[in-house]
Order: C-alpha cells, then structure tokens, then sequence
C-alpha cells in the first residue's frame, strides 16, 4: 500500500510493507536531511511480522519539494510523522530513525511518547555538535591530497571544486558505506535526494557543517524519554561507537550494539546481523 499524507508546504508519499501482519507498525525514519528512503528497503524483511513503513520527508525522494526554506525546521519534520501516524490509524508505533532520522525519533518521542512503543537509533546523531567533532577527527585520516582540497574549500567557500567532491568521495567510503560498489538502493537514493534541504539545514559534506542545525544538541533531554531503546553503529561508522556509548548513557533505558568492519550504512553492509538485532528488540519490546 502507498500513497500520500497532506502536510504543511505540500504532499507526503509514503509505503507499508507488510500491512496485514499483526505486530506492532515499525516506522522508518531516514537521515539527510534529504536522502530519501530507498537505503532503508532492507527493513522490509521485517514485513512478515509488522507493517513497515517507508515515507520520504518534504523536500526529497517522492514527496513534495518546495522551495520556501521555512519549512525545513525540525519541528514540522516531526509534525509530519504525527500526521502520517494518524493518517495510518496507528495509536502505537515502534521507530526506527537512521542518522538524522534519530534526531526526528527523539524530538517525536519527546513530544508524542504515548505513541511510541521502542525506538531503534541507527548511526546516531541527536548532538550535531559531536558529530561534526567525529568528522573532523575522521576527516584527518585521509589522504594528504583530500585534506588539503578540504581546507581549501573551507577557506575559499568554493565546494564544487572535483578535488573536494573527491576528498568527500574518500570520506564515504570509509566511514558511510564501506561497500563496492555501492548497493543499487543506495545509489537510488542519491539521485533522489534534496539536496538543497540537505545543504541549508547541514552544509556541503559530512565533515564540513554550515547549515542551521551547526549545534543543535538533545542529549540532555534523552533521560526524559523511557520507551526501550537500541543504539546500533558500526565500527567505522562517522557517528563513532564512543558517541554511540555516550548515548546509551543518557537514555533510561537503552542497549548498543556495535557492527563488526562496518560504517554509518551497517545495516546495509551486515543486513542479517542487523535485521535478526533489531527483530530480537522489537520482539522483546512488544
């Protein structure tokens, strides 16, 4: 079943895999800002015991793009997912939010928590400001040549040179997706991304941060939410195991699970591992 949800600023597309299963929905939330679902299709294998749903966020993928940047704001990307909840019927949901998406699992558990049964947090980022750090830690890793088109960059303004596109093609491939080549869904969802909600909300890389979310941080609000959580990342991912600790630390009630000789897209690199974790949790949860 697909279809649209009307939100503010335009229409949202969304897909339940798995409607008829009894469980309790899983509702996949997918990073960016501006990466469409498609990289998250691996969790359909979770359909034969729970509706999944898949939507892309205002701005990308199949969804709606429009131009006013006042409505890339954290608070209407959450409102939409209460719009589509209610759109669904469901009165009780399990969340699955993946890099940025976290961010939007935790604000939405933070103001909806009655509907929200567990929430799974894959390659965490509720602190942009530790994440960047992560970056730029990461970032001095690599090659001499890509560390010094990045500087350049930064200090000129100039991203679009090919030796910086380059160094951020470096980046990637080993801390967001190890694998070669790149999965078919995840090439997909590059060429459905919005890219001009990814840079006026983050900035032109991973590493580089110059949209308005430089500093935002919910950690300290993590303790107020109870529901069960599980914080998954991989070993090489960008948003570090020891970021992903400190998580676990501020939630009430959270476990980890760390990715063997994986990156930011383990569930894409280990899809067995991470399916059968996030199985196990959600059955626990239920």
């Amino acid at each position: 079943m697909e279809g649209f949800v009307k939100v503010p600023g335009g229409r949202l597309w969304y897909e339940v895999k798995g409607g008829d299963s009894k469980g309790i929905p899983l509702l996949t939330i997918h990073g960016g800002p501006g990466v469409p679902h498609n990289y998250l299709e691996t969790l359909a294998m979770l359909e034969n015991e729970r509706p999944v749903v898949f939507y892309d966020q205002l701005g990308c993928g199949k969804s709606d793009r429009p131009s006013d940047k006042s409505l890339w704001r954290i608070e209407r990307f959450v409102e939409e997912i209460e719009l589509l909840r209610s759109e669904l019927g469901y009165s009780e949901i399990h969340l699955l939010g993946q890099s940025w998406g976290t961010i939007l699992a935790c604000e939405f558990a933070l103001k909806y928590p009655e509907t929200v049964k567990s929430m799974v947090l894959s390659g965490p980022a509720m602190s942009i400001s530790r994440f960047e750090g992560d970056a730029r830690r990461l970032m001095k890793t690599l090659s001499v040549r890509s560390i010094e088109a990045i500087s350049r960059a930064e200090i000129s303004g100039d991203f679009t040179q090919i030796d910086y596109q380059e160094a951020v093609s470096e980046f990637y491939g080993k801390f967001v997706c190890r694998m070669e080549p790149w999965p078919e869904c995840m090439n997909e969802a590059v060429a459905g991304m919005g890219e001009d909600v990814y840079n006026y909300m983050y900035g032109p890389s991973e590493f580089t941060v110059t949209g308005i979310l430089k500093g935002y941080d919910c950690s300290s609000h993590l303790g107020e939410i109870n529901a069960p959580v599980l914080l998954t990342c991989g070993e090489y991912d960008e948003a570090t195991p020891e970021t992903t600790a400190f998580y676990r630390e501020k939630f009430p009630n959270a476990i980890m699970k760390v990715f063997e000789e994986s990156s930011h897209e383990h569930h894409l690199e280990k899809p067995f591992e991470y399916i059968e974790e996030v199985r196990q949790f959600l059955s626990r949860t239920d």
